[in-house]
């Protein structure tokens, strides 16, 4: 069964909708990005979250005091890491995400969770952009651990689910209007990737 991770959210509605159509994990960006937050905010948003509903913050480089201080304030539960960064433990479990560009490299699966992304451009991640599918070596990928973003849409979460089989799809970008948090997009992907999971694993 595929988890859904909706990122860049920064109000009620889009949260309560991502909960509602099924979303496990809801991401805020502490990053420089149209769509970072305050941990005070986070914290007031998803004061009434259900608690098996996971928060991850998204961090870009970050500093180790920095990020404890506003998981702190925020009350995350996991820790999305992006950039060049060697950080292996923190208080919360570690996302470390990785490109094509990265595959070859062992440093990163020491890592609790995987996030594989397109290559970096304007910013780190949510930038809407898919990427080569066939460039990932399969051989050696944690499909346990594996959590797939870039680019990802209702139209093609279930191909990718399809092709990676990963523990998680995150999705930013794809289910935005106008760079905002668009509710129907939302639904429809999560409509999407379990209608995947029913074809796929024969639910």
């Amino acid at each position: 069964m595929t988890q859904i991770k909706i990122c860049g959210l920064k109000n009620t509605a889009a949260i309560e909708t991502a909960v509602q159509a099924g979303a496990d994990y809801l991401g805020f960006v502490f990053a420089e990005s149209p769509r970072k937050v305050r941990p005070e905010e986070v914290r007031r948003l998803t004061k009434d979250l259900p608690e098996t509903i996971k928060k991850v913050g998204v961090f870009v480089s970050p500093l180790q005091a920095e990020v404890e201080e506003i998981a702190e304030i925020a009350g995350l539960d996991l820790i999305q890491i992006h950039g060049k960064n060697e950080l292996t433990k923190l208080s919360r479990p570690i996302i470390r995400a990785f490109s094509i560009r990265d595959q070859a490299s062992i440093y990163f699966y020491q890592y609790p969770h995987l996030l594989l992304d397109a290559p970096p451009a304007k910013l780190m991640g949510g930038n809407g952009q898919t990427f080569d599918w066939r460039l990932v070596d399969q051989r050696h990928l944690p499909k346990d651990k594996l959590w797939l973003a870039g680019g990802l849409t209702a139209e093609n979460v279930g191909e990718a689910i399809s092709y990676f089989q990963p523990q998680v799809v995150d999705v930013s970008s794809g289910v935005e209007t106008a760079g905002e948090k668009d509710l129907a997009k939302i639904q429809n992907f999560c409509q999407a990737v379990k209608a995947a999971d029913k074809q796929i694993y024969d639910l």
